[in-house]
């Protein structure tokens, strides 16, 4: 069993790098999309502008999208969760990788942005990426941006800042986080096992 970590130069590598071996599994950090191919899972990281991100992900788009159609599971993290949709207002014209419908918006209101910090995350419907972790568990997360999905099908946690937003994505084999699940101690652990076990099947 071996998870691509997709290393595009401006991820939290070493991070959820580290999240990952805890959790006994083996990675590789890849930098050439040909690589995808042969993985039994994707990690995608991410922290930065969703603009700047996508011009160095746009390269791995149709990998990501083949492995994705043959049900290769696949886990966005932080800015991941947000590069899986179509568009954000950081970046205006810029296009995601559009595998859900929808956008990403920054938070308003004087809500003060970054959201940083601990927060819990209400499960809005099963998913085998959240087994075995309690409803209204603590995360940590850092971003100014949410995803807001055309569909609610695909939401499997929401959390609370200001408004409510979604903070776990999931739909067949596609995940995503808001939060850091590297950084949300036995919880977040809790999910990368999760996911590593979806990838060994």
């Amino acid at each position: 069993m071996m998870i691509a970590v997709i290393d595009y130069g401006a991820g939290n590598l070493r991070s959820i790098s580290n999240g990952l071996r805890k959790v006994g599994a083996d990675l590789k950090l890849v930098e050439d999309p040909g690589m995808i191919g042969d993985a039994d899972g994707i990690v995608l990281p991410g922290v930065g502008a969703f603009g700047d991100a996508m011009e160095k992900v746009k390269a791995f788009k149709p990998s990501i999208e083949d492995a994705v159609d043959s049900g290769t599971p696949f886990l966005g993290v932080c800015l991941g969760i947000q590069l899986i949709f179509e568009s954000s207002e950081e970046n205006p014209g810029v296009g995601g990788l559009g595998l859900f419908r929808g956008t990403c918006r920054k938070f308003t209101g004087g809500l003060k942005v970054p959201h940083m910090g601990w927060n819990t995350v209400r499960r809005v419907r099963e998913t085998p990426l959240l087994e075995g972790v309690e409803d209204g568990s603590y995360f940590y997360f850092v971003h100014s941006y949410h995803v807001m999905p055309n569909s609610v099908w695909v939401v499997a946690g929401e959390t609370e800042y200001g408004r409510t937003f979604p903070s776990v994505i999931s739909e067949g084999n596609v995940h995503a986080t808001q939060f850091h699940p590297e950084k949300s101690g036995d919880n977040g652990l809790r999910i990368l096992e999760n996911f590593r076990d979806e990838c060994r099947r």
